[in-house]
């Protein structure tokens, strides 16, 4: 008989839960940073094309 897997073999249901829960963090986390950096570009070209040249 073969011992129950261990916290970090990947196989517990834990550790599949929290690999889920990283992955879909990760994913939220991705997609406002892409947000912010988006809307810190677009801020920054409007007041390039703002300024006088």
């Amino acid at each position: 008989m073969t011992p129950p897997p261990g916290p970090y073999s990947g196989k517990n249901t834990l550790a599949l839960v929290a690999r889920a829960l990283t992955v879909a963090f990760g994913l939220v986390y991705g997609n406002m940073k892409l947000k912010y950096l988006k809307a810190t570009a677009k801020s920054h070209k409007v007041a390039d094309a703002a300024a006088p040249h």
